[in-house]
């Protein structure tokens, strides 16, 4: 009777379950935020190339409307991520809600291309099934305020497996959703797409009501200087208080002087404050990052550059966009493959939290991701039909076993590289940085799909990932934790 309530407490703890049970209801409240954002995201995705190509629009435009949704996204972002601190976190998480609920309202009911842009561009549209807007940066700015140093990893792996699990629930229930309602006589294939988007902007909405809940511990705890009061006294009292140490000479001087209609001196005043000027308030609401961290930061870039660069080219839109044209695969069974992989997602960021306490968070990125970048590589090698589509579907199934198992220890290693009142700043920015490059790789994934060249596109973007890997390992082993420095 003992050995199982131990067996139950070992797996709790290992699995890192024990650490979510405790931690705080904001904790859990942003779990299931991304739960459902990301819902929102695996549905959209999988049927927004489809959505755009039945409006009669071209691969290329296609392109074109993916590297300006991101690029909108990378400046809105950009722009809120540095107030966010000085505005309030809860209002910005508000508004990119709001935003989300717009943008799929206006996708049912809109089929003009410059309108959708416009919509994408200035609304929150994921066009690659990942994060979009500056939910993410804030949220584990959030968590990392709210966790203890030791407990990140746990935290981050099941914020993380929230992601990917609502990205597979939302992938197959757009894929078979879109199945069923084309099979019906009544419903037609445009029809069937714009109700993914209403269901896009219903999550919004939930995801709105969540934000609402969230409590004042979730803004960033900021310390007020300690003030003195000083008292501020004339010269002649002074010289006064002087005198009065000489002796009984002061006295008669201070008796003769005052009078029955004499009046107590009264204090000055104090300056009145100077007007802040425009720049300085700017300054004021600007984050403050130490040299260390921009050193950091600007290395930490120009991988990320590269690595997102490549996520774009196969970005899941495309890759969607490639088993259904040219292996032919149909929603539904778009919608389970997808599904498919974004369980094994899920699944494997557990296999990531005792590497990651091993190994550390650096060669958990590195061991982890490297894999799935020659499995990334290899999709686009076997011919269409037959044994060669399943080949292509077991290498994208590979490829999801190791690809978002460094998505934790990746979060973790940033939030420790950098001072607390840094983060949501730098986690903002690498973030519009990752996402800028992720544009251009979808600006350049519509220019070889226009000509059907797959193998460039896709097993050039596992190229990239895999160099990244060793990249990121040889430049970062041996960096240490910023809060252990300061302590």
């Amino acid at each position: 009777m003992q050995s199982q309530p131990a067996f139950v407490k070992r797996v709790s703890e290992s699995s890192g379950l024990s650490t979510v049970f405790k931690s705080t209801r904001d904790v859990k409240l942003l779990f299931l935020q991304r739960f459902f954002r990301l819902f929102a995201y695996g549905a959209s995705f999988i049927i927004l190339v489809h959505f755009l190509s039945s409006l009669g629009i071209s691969d290329e435009h296609v392109g074109v409307f993916m590297t300006f949704t991101m690029l909108g996204d990378a400046v809105i972002s950009f722009i809120l991520t540095l107030v966010t601190d000085q505005l309030g976190r809860r209002k910005i998480l508000a508004a990119g809600a709001i935003l989300m609920a717009t943008s799929g309202v206006v996708f049912s009911v809109s089929s003009t291309y410059w309108i959708l842009v416009l919509v994408s561009v200035v609304g929150v549209i994921s066009p690659s099934g990942n994060e979009i807007g500056p939910f993410r940066a804030i949220e584990e700015s959030i968590l990392s305020q709210l966790t203890e140093k030791d407990d990140r990893s746990d935290i981050f792996v099941w914020y993380t497996m929230c992601g990917t699990a609502g990205a597979a629930i939302g992938t197959i229930t757009s894929g078979w959703i879109v199945q069923v309602l084309q099979s019906s006589a009544t419903w037609n294939e445009i029809n069937a797409y714009r109700i993914i988007f209403v269901l896009y902007a219903a999550l919004g909405i939930v995801k709105l009501v969540l934000i609402l809940l969230l409590s004042r511990n979730v803004e960033l705890e900021r310390k007020e200087p300690t003030y003195h009061e000083v008292i501020e006294m004339e010269d002649d009292d002074i010289l006064s208080d002087t005198s009065d140490d000489d002796g009984d000479s002061y006295d008669g001087r201070k008796d003769s002087a005052q009078g029955p209609e004499s009046k107590p001196k009264l204090p000055r005043a104090p300056p009145p404050a100077p007007t802040p000027m425009p720049l300085s308030r700017l300054q004021s609401i600007l984050p403050d990052i130490s040299s260390r961290s921009l050193s950091i930061l600007f290395r930490l870039l120009l991988l990320f550059t590269l690595d997102s660069f490549a996520s774009g080219m196969a970005s899941p839109s495309w890759l969607t966009y490639f088993f259904t044209t040219y292996h032919h695969v149909t929603p539904s069974a778009l919608g389970t493959l997808f599904f498919t992989t974004n369980v094994l997602a899920t699944l494997s960021n557990f296999a990531a939290l005792p590497m990651a306490r091993r190994l550390g968070p650096l060669k958990t990125m590195a061991f982890t991701h490297l894999p799935s970048a020659i499995f990334l590589g290899l999709i686009p090698v076997p011919r269409a039909g037959g044994v060669g589509t399943w080949l292509s579907m077991a290498f994208l199934s590979l490829r999801a076993c190791t690809q978002s198992m460094d998505q934790a220890p990746r979060q973790a290693f940033l939030a420790a590289a950098v001072r607390n009142e840094e983060r949501t700043a730098v986690l903002g920015v690498v973030n519009i940085v990752k996402t800028l490059a992720q544009a251009g790789g979808i600006g350049t994934s519509g220019f070889f799909a226009e000509r059907k060249l797959w193998t460039i596109m896709i097993g050039g973007a596992g190229l990239m990932k895999a160099c990244y890997d060793l990249l990121i390992l040889w430049t970062f082993l041996g960096v240490k934790d910023r809060d252990e420095e300061e302590r």
